[in-house]
């Protein structure tokens, strides 16, 4: 899911801004926290032919705006699980799921997701997109495209996936809509299902920026990424290495989170250096990027593991807890531990998928069976609406 547009007399992150402050400014240091030095430039305007005209529009006209998680929505788009695919096993595929469910991606990789399986999803997908509707949210919806057929670029061959998770490869950035540049080769062409979408808010002037596309040649992955044990996959991460290189820049826009001004993101197994370098530049000075890290074997997606659901409020999942924790509680943050679910684990999710939730004006929607959160929730004055998304969280990587 994919926050579009949120209410205009929103905070829009200034209350986040305030709480973290220079205490980040002071605290987060590395790559990213270097001394940028912007540079422009400027080219002619050429003539623009065009079939339909691209009108002048001024910001407060555009009906895209956020700035972070918990303003109040008031327009979203929300994926699809039709025509699903279970992805090849490739190199990076491998490196994000665990050994026992290897023979499952090596049996049905590049094939449909059971139909039974998929239907369901729909269904549940289907139910949520009420919910938020009958709480007046717009709801829009990707293309839906068979994603069996094979393609072919100069460096790889591969079939789709899906275009169930709009939040794995678009991030709103106040008025600015950017398309990630993804990171499995599964997903390369995934932008094609929501570019009528883009193209519609761009015309109604949102802007519209996609990052470099990376040609995901062999070079981008370590071939020999060592995949043995849990073990294995703790030391890794805590060295800070993975499965893609630097070769290139690749990110997916699901492992940056936003708060105002400030942006945290994660290196993980689909967001490289060079891709939170290439947004670090495009967003500044406006936005600052900050990254954290968690002691997690396998990070990827940084929403099911630290989500900032309001002004100095976070969901943060006990299972990968932030090594940077302390410079938010010392900001004076309120960090929010889930007790621990009542899903099981799956080829595709996790059981702290129940931390990746959607504000909808003060009320939260959880997206499965996860009763046990509703009560942190609520004593932090949040109200709770259930979502049972069972069989659609199974098909999240």
């Amino acid at each position: 899911m994919l926050r579009v547009r949120c209410l205009r007399g929103g905070s829009r992150g200034a209350e986040a801004a305030h709480l973290i402050g220079a205490v980040v400014g002071r605290a987060v240091s590395g790559w990213v926290s270097r001394t940028f030095r912007s540079t422009s430039s400027s080219a002619a305007a050429l003539p623009l032919t065009a079939d339909e005209p691209v009108t002048e529009h001024t910001p407060e006209d555009c009906p895209v705006c956020a700035h972070n998680e918990w303003d109040p929505l008031e327009e979203v788009i929300v994926g699809r699980a039709e025509n699903a695919c279970v992805p090849p096993f490739t190199v990076e595929v491998k490196a994000n799921t665990y050994e026992k469910y290897w023979p499952f991606y090596q049996q049905f990789g590049g094939q449909t997701f059971p139909k039974d399986h998929v239907k369901k999803a729909v269904s549940e997908i289907e139910e949520m997109c009420n919910i938020l509707q009958h709480e007046g949210v717009t709801v829009r919806r990707p293309e839906p495209i068979d994603w069996s057929v094979e393609y072919k670029t100069p460096d790889f061959t591969s079939t789709g996936m899906y275009a169930a998770m709009p939040r794995d490869i678009l991030i709103v950035v106040g008025n600015e809509i950017i398309e990630a540049p993804m990171a499995w080769r599964a997903r390369f062409f995934e932008y094609r299902a929501y570019r009528p979408l883009i193209k519609e808010y761009f015309r109604q002037g949102a802007k519209w920026t996609t990052a470099p596309k990376p040609t995901m040649s062999d070079e981008l992955y370590d071939q020999e990424y060592p995949i043995r044990t849990v073990e294995d996959r703790h030391k890794l991460a805590a060295q800070g290495k993975f499965v893609t290189t630097e070769f290139e820049p690749c990110f997916d826009a699901a492992d940056f989170i936003r708060a105002g001004t400030d942006i945290f993101v994660q290196r993980s197994q689909v967001t490289n250096f060079m891709g939170i370098e290439w947004m670090r530049r495009h967003l500044a000075p406006t936005y600052k990027i900050h990254i954290i890290s968690f002691k997690d074997p396998n990070p990827m997606h940084i929403d099911a593991t630290f989500n900032i659901i309001g002004p100095g409020l976070v969901l943060s999942n006990p299972d990968r807890p932030c090594r940077q924790i302390e410079m938010f509680k010392k900001a004076g943050w309120t960090v929010v531990t889930p007790p621990a679910p009542l899903i099981p684990d799956s080829e595709y999710s996790h059981v702290f998928m129940c931390v990746c939730v959607c504000v909808c004006v003060c009320v939260c929607v959880c997206f499965s069976d996860v009763l046990s959160i509703s009560c942190k929730m609520t004593s932090q004055g949040i109200w709770i609406w259930f979502s049972l998304l069972v069989f659609c969280i199974q098909m999240k990587e």
